[in-house]
């Protein structure tokens, strides 16, 4: 696998300092210290881990100081009996047969354990273990979870959730349908790359209602940080590394068609929902978000605050 070049934090370092100067500014005024939420969004394979590990990191290091916390979208996702119900609920529905897409992901558990950080009380961190029921994945037991901010811990002060659907906004029926349609129509004249045409529109009506869902999470960010491809369908390349480098490493994982055939389970989310995420997800010159383009190296093209 190609080494992930930390070339970003140039870039996101200043941005999320400057975000949090502002943030403790404001908190000053108002007499408390909210907790500082950053959400990170990154294709599979694009250095997401890399540059979450040294944003909290850096956090928590001098002149900062801040006790940080992370906490990835991917340990809410249900527990695997949960998971299964769901599969069983909607049979004809390919997107929610595994864990991965929006619906499959407890964000009432999410809700709460933001809402224990912000007042300060002891929180286990929620954590799940991908390689449970034959790869299909289980919630670790909630004795095993990490706690912060136990009675003589310094109170976790910043969070950062990660996930590869972080900022994802519902965009509702109607706009479904209209990218869906546009989908298909290329695909009629054999001018088409996607996996968006290939599903019905009720699966991904119904993926997009429980998106809205998150909003509950998106809307407590204070800044957001988004690595952006500059063809989506890097991804297919990007975890196709991932996982032969598992492979040398475990001497076990996924064939080469087993990661293609997972990868085109998430790509539809990324044609829905990726235009929007470029935009902003705070609307237009909020100043809270960062993205930064990458290409197929990795390596930063672009940076633009929104």
């Amino acid at each position: 696998m190609s080494d992930v070049i930390d070339d970003k934090s140039r870039y996101y370092i200043p941005f999320i300092v400057e975000r949090l100067k502002l943030h403790q500014e404001t908190s000053a005024e108002k007499k408390d210290s909210p907790l500082f939420v950053i959400g990170m969004n990154g294709v599979q394979g694009a250095g997401k881990t890399t540059l979450v590990t040294t944003l909290a990191e850096t956090l928590r290091s001098p002149p900062y100081s801040l006790p940080t916390a992370v906490l990835s979208v991917d340990d809410l996702y249900l527990p695997h009996i949960l998971q299964q119900q769901l599969a069983e609920t909607h049979p004809l529905n390919p997107l929610i047969q595994h864990r991965g897409q929006p619906s499959t992901h407890d964000i009432t558990l999410g809700i709460s354990v933001l809402s224990s950080l912000r007042a300060g009380k002891p929180t286990k961190i929620p954590q799940y273990d991908k390689s449970k029921f034959g790869g299909r994945g289980d919630r670790v037991d909630e004795t095993e979870w990490e706690t912060v901010n136990r009675k003589d811990d310094k109170k976790i002060c910043a969070l950062v959730l990660e996930g590869w659907c972080v900022g994802f906004r519902a965009l509702g029926r109607d706009n479904v349908q209209r990218k869906w349609e546009e989908a298909r129509a290329k695909l009629a004249v054999n001018n088409y790359e996607g996996r968006l045409a290939y599903n019905r529109l009720e699966d991904l009506v119904f993926v997009d209602e429980a998106l809205m869902q998150y909003d509950a999470l998106t809307d407590q960010f204070d800044a957001m940080i988004h690595i952006d491809a500059e063809d989506t369908k890097f991804v297919y390349e990007w975890r196709l590394e991932q996982e032969a480098s598992l492979r040398s490493k475990k001497g076990d994982g996924m064939t080469d068609e087993q990661v293609r055939n997972f990868v085109d389970g998430y790509y539809p989310a990324y044609e829905l929902y990726t235009d929007q995420l470029r935009a902003g997800v705070f609307g237009p010159n909020s100043d809270k978000q960062l993205r930064l383009i990458v290409g197929k190296d990795r390596k930063v093209k672009d940076a633009i605050r929104l």
